[in-house]
């Protein structure tokens, strides 16, 4: 059996055919799945897609009457995917529940520190031989404190760092994650949370409840000098109202690793086109603001893992098997965070 595997990048494209290698033969496309691109599946019943991938209503009854019976997301979250209508045309839908939690927690301490330490800023200049330390000032972040929304897998592996840098930890999540407790978090509500912390990390899924988590009234909740980090979901920030508290000179950084329209610009080389998205525009000209493309879990060990189990979804779903990556027809909406 042939399968179609949608939005492979280059340094994906190895590892997914020597994974499926005797098993299934794969045909990777470095195009991403949209309703325009969604014919190229006809005859394909296994179809693997990336998470950037628009699984609306739209593009699922195009795969469905291309023949595909099974879908198999390459990332954990699912917000992207509409279960319901997959689930009324008959679609299987697999996702990788886990993998290294460790890439996406590392990356995001990779942003808070650059920020903090305006690397990209002195990296910069030296590229034109220009060495001086004029507002290139940091903070030590030992003994400060740290806020964690969201402490699962990645945001007890976050906490475990914030713990190595010696700062206060403060969490909040609908339940106590006991090991991060045990390294000294003190739970608190979000307000609190927004009020005292030096460093915003954000860790929770893109669900109904959490969209627009921080909107205009946290913002303005959280210390003027700052420093806020998102490498879960672009929708978890209102963007406008962030732009808004920039241009009034609050923060002393933000590194954003995902945006909330990123869809049709992130994985794709826009540099010779004019970007419409002014609020992105306006983002990235910010000196205190990193911007990087949803690259927080692409390190060589997580994205094994994620090709892994889903060689493994196809194989299970090939030998009729069922296992916890299966979203249709049972799936929890608040499990569903990359």
């Amino acid at each position: 059996m042939e399968i179609l595997a949608f939005g492979v990048q280059t340094d994906e494209k190895p590892l997914l055919e020597k994974a499926f290698a005797g098993l299934h033969e794969v045909r990777c496309l470095d195009v991403f799945l949209t309703a325009d691109t969604a014919p190229i599946a006809a005859g394909y019943e296994i179809v693997t897609t990336s998470v950037n991938a628009d699984l609306s209503a739209r593009v699922l009854r195009i795969l469905a009457g291309g023949g595909t019976k099974l879908i198999a997301q390459r990332s954990t979250g699912f917000n992207n995917i509409d279960l319901g209508v997959a689930q009324k045309l008959g679609l299987t839908v697999a996702r990788v529940a886990f993998y290294s939690p460790y890439s996406v927690a590392e990356f995001a301490w990779t942003l808070a520190t650059a920020v903090n330490r305006r690397i990209v800023r002195a990296a910069n200049r030296t590229r034109d031989f220009d060495f001086r330390l004029d507002g290139l000032m940091g903070r030590d972040l030992r003994g400060r404190t740290v806020g964690v929304l969201g402490t699962g897998r990645i945001g007890e592996a976050f906490t475990r760092i914030a713990h190595g840098f010696g700062m206060r930890l403060l969490g909040w999540d609908l339940a106590e994650n006991p090991a991060c407790v045990e390294l000294g978090m003190k739970y608190v509500d979000k307000e609190q949370l927004l009020a005292e912390s030096d460093l915003i990390s954000l860790h929770v899924p893109l669900t109904p409840a959490t969209w627009l988590l921080i909107d205009a009234a946290a913002l303005k909740a959280m210390k003027d000098d700052a420093i806020l980090v998102n490498s879960s979901r672009g929708g978890l920030i209102d963007t406008d109202a962030l732009v808004g508290e920039l241009r009034a000179g609050r923060f002393t950084g933000v590194g954003l690793d995902v945006y909330e329209a990123e869809d049709g610009l992130f994985f794709l080389d826009k540099s010779l086109e004019v970007v419409e998205d002014d609020t992105l525009a306006r983002l990235v000209t910010f000196p205190n603001v990193v911007v990087t493309s949803h690259q927080a879990y692409f390190t060589h060990d997580a994205v094994g893992q994620i090709i892994d189990t889903t060689v493994q979804n196809v194989l299970d779903y090939t030998a009729n098997r069922r296992s916890e990556n299966v979203l249709v027809p049972a799936f929890d909406p608040a499990d569903n965070a990359d």
